[in-house]
């Protein structure tokens, strides 16, 4: 309990222990959907980010409490809280990972982000809006995005980066192997590239194409088969996708 002594305003052990668990298991109950699901931001750093932001809204309330009846002091227990809120930007940023035109952490970055307000709530006694807070953030995360990959399945693409050996008719045998799993091609981008292959033919090195697909499948299985039946063909030299990689090593 809070009680008033001397116009100064104190917070009991147990309520303060209290305070800092709950931050701990708000937090980690967010962390554990972002680690279960593999994201940079996990577990354990949910809860140091809910428990510090708490901590931090504690101290600002009642870690000058003993100062307040000083003459030329002035106590505002949202400034410590002001400076989380802005500050907790560069944890989320360093979750964010860009590779081409695909960028990942944008959800870990905003619940790190949510985790600060949830721990600031807690350390101010607002624990209503902490428990709905996480409640609300725990149903975005995990129930809506089934929804939403359920909902946009058939309109997402998947990018994927190969590297050939130029070799006439090389195009119609990569795109036959994506037709024959049904997958759709959206965008083709062919960039011819100045070093040589390392896979050396009869014939000497040819000259090296890196090609860009842009596809459209629903099932991730089919890409997987499709990857497996381009990576087997003589003209391929390097193969990059989300998850897969392939480098064929100079004979």
């Amino acid at each position: 309990m809070i009680a008033a002594a001397d116009s100064v305003w104190q917070i009991s052990h147990l309520d303060l222990i209290i305070r800092m668990v709950l931050a701990v298991i708000l937090g980690g109950l967010i962390g554990l959907e972002r680690e279960w699901n593999n994201h940079a931001a996990g577990f354990r750093t949910h809860i140091l980010v809910c428990l510090g932001s708490a901590t931090i809204m504690l101290l600002s309330e009642y870690g000058f409490s003993e100062f307040v009846n000083e003459a030329n002091v002035r106590i505002d227990p949202s400034r410590l809280a002001a400076q989380v809120v802005s500050g907790i930007g560069f944890l989320g940023a360093g979750a964010i990972l860009r590779n081409g035109n695909v960028i990942k952490g944008l959800t870990t970055a905003a619940s790190v982000w949510l985790v600060a307000a949830i721990g600031l709530s807690v350390g101010a006694g607002f624990i209503t809006g902490a428990l709905v807070c996480t409640f609300l953030v725990l149903i975005s995360l995990y129930v809506l995005n089934k929804l939403e990959k359920h909902i946009i399945r058939h309109r997402r693409t998947h990018e994927v980066e190969i590297m050939i050996n130029e070799h006439p008719g090389f195009l119609s045998s990569l795109t036959a192997r994506f037709g024959e799993q049904g997958i759709q091609v959206i965008h083709l981008k062919m960039m011819p590239e100045s070093a040589p292959s390392p896979i050396v033919g009869k014939a000497g090195e040819n000259p090296v194409m890196h090609l860009v697909f842009s596809l459209r499948c629903p099932k991730h299985e089919k890409l997987i088969a499709a990857y497996e039946q381009i990576c087997a063909l003589d003209i391929v030299v390097r193969m990059e996708a989300s998850n897969f990689v392939f480098h064929k090593q100079a004979a």
